[in-house]
């Protein structure tokens, strides 16, 4: 699979060959669904609690006495029907993590990546760098680009990227993720993936 190379301007300046051990593999769906429920899961951090009618802070003693006053027999303020009782079946701090095998994990990223190249929503650009961090800048790069969707940018780890993690901060559908940190939800959650050329050789010498 080959794809075209772009400059800030939005003009083609070369084309390049995408690696086929990525890019050209069928997106495996239910590996990448599985990946990104687990990824979900593990961000959950499973500290909800509620407290049982052990827990609760009441009176213990008898509301009123067991025969004779016509109602209901009582035995306790924090019985769970009683307003501030205890609650049953309750949710307690649990682990949500899941585990997936490390090899499921890589299908999953590659996966992800094909079907993204594979719709033509990746967009590789020789570099991306900016003198200074200014959002207008960085909003007129993306809409040269044709990026009108939410999109991620991928960072190559360099100095510069500095000035445009700062340009992106303060756009509402623009993120950036460093190529390292690529990841299922990032991928999947996003319309457009911008990436630098020497970004796209790191992720494949890492995926491919």
């Amino acid at each position: 699979m080959r794809a075209a190379v772009y400059n800030m301007q939005g003009e083609q300046v070369d084309e390049i060959e995408l690696a086929p051990s990525i890019f050209d593999i069928e997106p495996n769906i239910p590996v990448m669904h599985q990946a990104l429920v687990r990824q979900l899961a593990n961000k959950r951090l499973g500290t909800h609690s509620t407290k049982t009618r052990a827990e609760v802070a009441r009176s213990g003693r008898k509301v009123w006495r067991q025969k004779g006053t016509g109602r209901a027999r009582q035995g306790s303020r924090r019985a769970p029907h009683w307003v501030g009782g205890g609650i049953v079946f309750g949710p307690k701090p649990r682990d949500y993590s899941q585990a997936m095998p490390k090899k499921m994990r890589r299908l999953a990223i590659r996966s992800a990546l094909a079907a993204k190249a594979q719709a033509n929503r990746i967009v590789v650009v020789d570099r991306l760098e900016l003198e200074k961090p200014r959002t207008r800048d960085m909003a007129e790069v993306l809409d040269r680009l044709g990026l009108a969707g939410h999109s991620v940018v991928v960072l190559t780890g360099v100095d510069g990227d500095e000035n445009v993690k700062l340009s992106v901060r303060n756009l509402p559908d623009v993120r950036t993720l460093h190529w390292r940190y690529l990841n299922v939800r990032d991928l999947l959650g996003h319309d457009y993936v911008l990436v630098p050329l020497e970004a796209l050789r790191q992720i494949e010498a890492l995926w491919g």
